[in-house]
């Protein structure tokens, strides 16, 4: 893909976001670096502990998206078996085939929906945290409270 198509794409893509956003997802493009860095503002998924956060991530883009995925990490500290202390997600959609499941169809709105649909269904399956993945799974109450406990500590709205 030629810089230019790889910019065209982008450009369009962030344009999306100004005009029709997904809910609870807003694109804040830096100025200096629009084409290879971004940050995005999601809210916590209704229903789920983070339900009253504001999570900030930040998205850089390769030089050959979308034939690779964005690194996409947290800014916000997220109590969450798939998400680490370093803002890391483990997501399939994050990573290239075989063992993962990006294409070059998926868009940063796709990919922001899905990370944000991740936040409120966490998969104990495949953890970057296994000791919040045990907790989720075997003692879920316990994990809900203290979910939302770190969302009101780091992610008030």
């Amino acid at each position: 893909m030629v810089p230019n198509a790889r910019t065209a794409r982008l450009a369009r893509e962030i344009k999306n976001f100004e005009t029709k956003p997904p809910w609870g997802i807003v694109c804040h493009p830096r100025e200096d670096n629009i084409f290879d860095e971004l940050e995005f503002t999601v809210q916590g998924p209704k229903g789920s502990p983070y339900e009253n956060g504001s999570f900030k991530l930040s998205v850089t883009i390769p030089e050959k998206y979308p034939f690779e995925p964005p690194l996409v990490k947290f800014i916000t500290p997220v109590y969450h078996p798939n998400i680490d202390k370093g803002g890391r997600i483990c997501m399939d959609m994050l990573k290239m085939p075989p063992r993962g499941a990006w294409l070059p169809t998926i868009t940063l709105e796709t990919l922001l929906v899905s990370i944000q649909t991740l936040l409120g269904n966490p998969n104990p399956d495949d953890p970057l945290m296994m000791d919040l993945a045990n907790e989720y799974k075997y003692n879920k109450e316990s994990y809900l409270v203290n979910a939302k406990k770190h969302t009101e500590m780091y992610a008030k709205k």
